[in-house]
């Protein structure tokens, strides 16, 4: 149902409460598993921490799809779900394409970062056009599950934790290398990669449901 024809509005708070607290857990457990030293392959301590099996980026198609399901079912779905599904492939396209010129030395130095930075920023900004009462409640998600993480990563560089969290180089300033590779990552490339993928997600399991009807 378009969201122009939408009936009483969800409250954002209530719809990300439970997800934000089970992002919380799974950062706390992380961060334990870590500093624990238990297996890497659940909880991987090394600097970006691919692969992990734990860890809060698998929550974001998860919560995506969650969100829009619940939105569309309150009558706030995209009024043009095909131009949705467009735009959130597009924005993976940035995102994608953002992160390989910098990580695959295409644009390298803080041009390369602020230009992976910036097209992450416009795939997310995408998002709101098609669908703003999706992109509203992912926004609202995504700082919610990743301020906690750029506080657990000032703890980790600061204190020297032996942890992903840790943003720390030595011989680098503390307080640069955490502004530069946690504190902006986290509340701009990381928001935008959440918004994005939920996007993604949401618009194709919204589809998938509207098809079966």
């Amino acid at each position: 149902m378009p969201e122009t024809n939408s009936r009483a509005q969800l409250s954002i708070p209530r719809l990300i409460l439970l997800p934000g607290v089970i992002t919380l857990a799974v950062t706390l457990l992380r961060l334990a598993g870590e500093l624990q030293h238990w297996s890497k392959t659940w909880f991987n301590p090394e600097q970006g921490g691919f692969l992990s099996v734990v860890g809060i980026v698998w929550l974001a198609p998860v919560f995506g799809a969650y969100f829009a399901l619940k939105l569309s079912g309150a009558g706030q779905g995209a009024e043009h779900l095909g131009h949705a599904i467009a735009h959130a492939i597009l924005g993976a396209i940035l995102l994608v394409a953002g992160f390989y010129l910098f990580n695959g030395g295409v644009i390298r130095g803080l041009r390369g970062v602020i230009v992976m930075w910036a097209l992450a920023a416009l795939g997310g900004i995408l998002q709101w056009r098609t669908w703003r009462s999706l992109f509203r409640v992912l926004l609202a998600y995504s700082y919610a599950a990743r301020i906690p993480v750029a506080i657990v990563m000032a703890l980790a560089t600061w204190a020297g934790w032996q942890s992903h969290y840790s943003a720390a180089v030595p011989g680098e300033s503390k307080l640069e290398m955490y502004v530069l590779a946690a504190f902006i990552p986290q509340l701009v490339w990381w928001v935008s990669f959440t918004i994005v993928v939920g996007s993604l997600f949401g618009t194709l399991a919204t589809a998938m449901v509207r098809g079966r009807r």
